[in-house]
């Protein structure tokens, strides 16, 4: 045994090491060389599988065109592969100096790690586009199934370097840095997006899938050095996104008391829940189930896992179309019988009636079944999604029995399988998935659970990594339809912004003046229409905008009555740079040349008169009151209507429409967010606000697919919410709102 007056290697959580210190530049180097060992054998082997992987594409390819874009690839790769690959870990070894010395930063915006939805939907290319959802959706994968070794590393990484904060995102061998720095390699190879595509998804494959050995050998040499020993228990000690069953792994095992929960988190969270329960039931008084003595020996965990999978083998042998007509009542009334079925079937399974199941036991099963009645209740779910999630319970109920840790722990993979579902869940609609593919995915997992789930939790994680990877492609096709919608929607908005620039410009400069309808006419149609070209293609600080205004000004002088010599000796000197002006302006807008020569002479015949050269015709044939000849194509711009200010339209409606925090509400959504607007015959529609248009502030809402649904002014939004026919769903994830609501359900004394 140590003396105790020894010094402790451990470091504690509230310590935090000198960066300068030479055991710090020990352990930094420990780290470096770590790092590049692994990830220089991973990236080895990856670009080993990258030659074959491309020529088999190339060999099974569905064109001529497509096997040339293969090989083309495989040749490139070969011929710079030695330089992606010193460009990618040079990369990570600045990355990890940049850290040694101080600099921590998050990965290079550019390199795609952060999720699109939150980037406003602008002029990225389409190939940019699809690289960097494949970049984020690696990212985003890795990061989930790495939590836990992931979050032990930026929490040493924190304390050898001085205690400035680390995440995911700032870690310099993190998925996103890893992910960055590799992007910035791949510029070196000049391929079609197709073949990048491919290279991504091999690193994700051979290179991110690796770094698990990488963080274990981190955390093990940190934690036997001594920073944060007590972290080790958070580290997976083989290679497994599931954590480890607590209890009994098959229904075969011995029978023991209820599993026990050695996780201190965990366990601290379930004595509170037991608590809570028996506070609950005390209450309940003699008539409680608690309150009966027992009529024999408790069920074992055998009993209990046997009885529920007998359960569940009689819900899965169920006809499709009988659960598909199963309505919310008769799903509500099973989740609420769920116990009682338990216990009659250990009864027939034992030969005698059971009527109590141990108190842990118990609370479990209760938890389950308020878990699946708030599934039932909660409207942020369309009913068919309730319906079809709540044949889960016993699935759920048998993992919990097994790890209860899933109550406690975010990253369980059953906890983290049916928040994905909910939230893929809580987008869809009829309409919105006309095909049923999201419909039949979601019960496709369903079923499966049901029917293949026994005790090995590891069906949690596949059937979430494989509708992970059915959401990426629906969200790829999604967002590009996205970006379509807003790009369209804002060059609406611009057109209109500057129709009502040129109108308002051109209104404004005629003022009173009345103008002989010729000169009017050009300008309110040919003129204001080429106008709002320069305003769109060049802008109104560019020379060209200037000069269009100063033609409206010479123009309309040009028509004004000419009384004498000087008079007409100005207008003389005008009409040379009025007509090339003209003809410039004639020629951008698509008039065709026969059409501007007429229109001309009709000017030149006008100009004359002004200037006295030609006698004035009858009052029915005047040149003066004539009206312009225009192509159909040529739109006219009306005088225009002031576009009302956000607070102009906000006063505008009744006061008692809404009060300012329906404003409020309206002004804090943010993009990615999910509404669910109600329309007048009591249907309703589920979207998410896309956009917000930074010209007219209109927010655009879009479904599941991408295609838009609607379009809202603030005012117009803050009244939907005041009208109760648009509501926010809650972006908190299910299981996270289920707890809460439990925890709170179970503190109310019961009525």
């Amino acid at each position: 045994m140590n003396n105790a007056s020894e010094p402790s290697n451990v470091v504690d959580l509230s310590q935090r090491l000198d960066p300068r210190s030479e055991r710090v530049g020990a352990l930094l180097v420990t780290v470096r060389g770590l790092a590049t060992k692994r990830l220089h054998a991973l990236a080895s082997n990856m670009f080993e599988n990258i030659d074959d992987a491309l020529f088999d594409l190339a060999e099974k390819a569905e064109n001529n065109a497509a096997q040339t874009q293969f090989f083309d690839g495989m040749r490139e790769v070969r011929k710079k592969r030695a330089i992606v690959e010193r460009t990618f870990l040079g990369q990570v070894a600045r990355d990890l100096a940049d850290f040694s010395s101080g600099r921590t930063r998050a990965p290079d915006t550019d390199a795609g790690a952060r999720p699109l939805a939150n980037i406003e939907l602008s002029l990225v290319g389409e190939n940019e586009l699809e690289e960097s959802l494949a970049i984020t959706s690696m990212i985003g994968k890795n990061e989930q199934r790495l939590a836990r070794a992931l979050f032990a590393v930026n929490q040493r990484l924190s304390v050898i370097c001085g205690g400035t904060r680390m995440d995911d995102a700032s870690n310099p061998v993190g998925p996103a840095s890893l992910a960055a720095a590799f992007r910035q390699a791949m510029r070196e190879l000049m391929v079609e997006v197709r073949v990048k595509l491919i290279i991504y998804k091999l690193f994700d494959r051979y290179v991110l899938a690796g770094i698990d050995e990488l963080y274990d050998d981190i955390n093990n040499e940190l934690a036997a050095a001594g920073v944060l020993p007590q972290l080790r228990h958070e580290i997976p000690t083989r290679r497994s996104d599931a954590p480890a069953p607590i209890g009994p792994v098959s229904a075969a095992a011995p029978a023991q008391a209820a599993a026990p929960v050695t996780d201190a988190a965990a366990a601290e969270f379930m004595q509170s829940l037991h608590a809570l329960f028996s506070a609950r039931r005390s209450d309940g008084g003699a008539g409680a189930p608690g309150a009966t003595l027992a009529t024999g020996p408790l069920p074992s965990p055998t009993e209990l896992l046997g009885a529920l999978t007998l359960l569940q083998s009689q819900i899965a042998v169920l006809p499709n179309q009988a659960a598909q007509l199963a309505t919310q009542a008769d799903v509500t009334r099973d989740v609420a019988q769920l116990k009682e079925q338990l216990l009659a079937q250990i009864g027939q399974l034992r030969g005698q009636q059971t009527a109590h199941v141990s108190g842990m036991d118990e609370d479990t099963i209760d938890l389950v079944g308020m878990l699946f009645e708030f599934i039932l209740e909660d409207h942020n779910l369309p009913t068919e999604m309730q319906v079809m999630l709540a044949r889960l319970q016993i699935p759920y109920l048998k993992v919990a029995l097994l790890d209860r840790r899933m109550f406690a722990h975010k990253t369980h993979p059953a906890r983290q399988l049916l928040d994905a579902l909910a939230d893929a869940a809580k987008g869809w609609s009829a309409e919105a998935d006309r095909d049923g593919r999201l419909f039949d995915k979601v019960k496709s997992i369903v079923e499966r659970l049901l029917h293949d789930f026994d005790d090995d939790v590891g069906i949690f994680t596949k059937l979430a990594a494989e509708l992970q990877d059915f959401l990426d492609v629906s969200r790829k096709r999604a967002e590009l339809a996205e970006q379509r919608v807003a790009e369209s929607t804002r060059g609406r908005e611009k057109l209109e912004q500057a129709r009502r620039r040129a109108a308002q410009e051109i209104v404004g400069r005629i003022g009173g003046a009345a103008l002989p309808p010729l000169v009017y006419g050009v300008l309110t149609r040919a003129w204001a229409n080429y106008i709002v070209l320069t305003l769109l293609r060049q802008g109104e600080e560019s020379p060209e905008f200037r000069e269009s205004l100063r033609f409206i000004d010479d123009f309309i002088a040009s028509a004004r009555p000419v009384h004498d010599l000087n008079g007409r000796r100005d207008l003389r000197a005008m009409l040379p740079s009025i007509e090339r002006t003209l003809r410039r302006g004639l020629a951008a807008v698509a008039f065709q040349e026969a059409d501007t020569e007429q229109l001309l002479g009709q000017l030149h015949a006008f100009y004359r008169q002004q200037l006295g050269e030609a006698a004035p015709e009858t009052a029915s044939g005047t040149i003066v009151s004539s009206v312009m000849p225009l192509p159909e194509a040529i739109q006219a711009i009306e005088e225009p209507l002031a576009a009302p200010e956000p607070d102009e339209e906000v006063e505008a409606l009744a006061d008692e429409a809404f009060d300012e925090r329906y404003l409020a509400q309206a002004r804090e959504l943010k993009v990615g967010q999910w509404l669910e607007f109600t329309a007048p015959d009591g249907t309703t529609d589920r979207a998410k606000l896309s956009w917000i248009s930074p010209i007219s502030g209109r927010y655009l809402f879009v479904n599941r697919r991408g295609l838009k649904v609607a379009d809202h002014s603030l005012a117009g939004l803050a009244q939907a919410f005041a009208s109760g026919t648009a509501r926010v769903l809650d972006s908190t994830l299910l299981f996270d709102r289920a707890m809460d609501a439990i925890v709170e359900k179970l503190r109310q004394p019961e009525g």
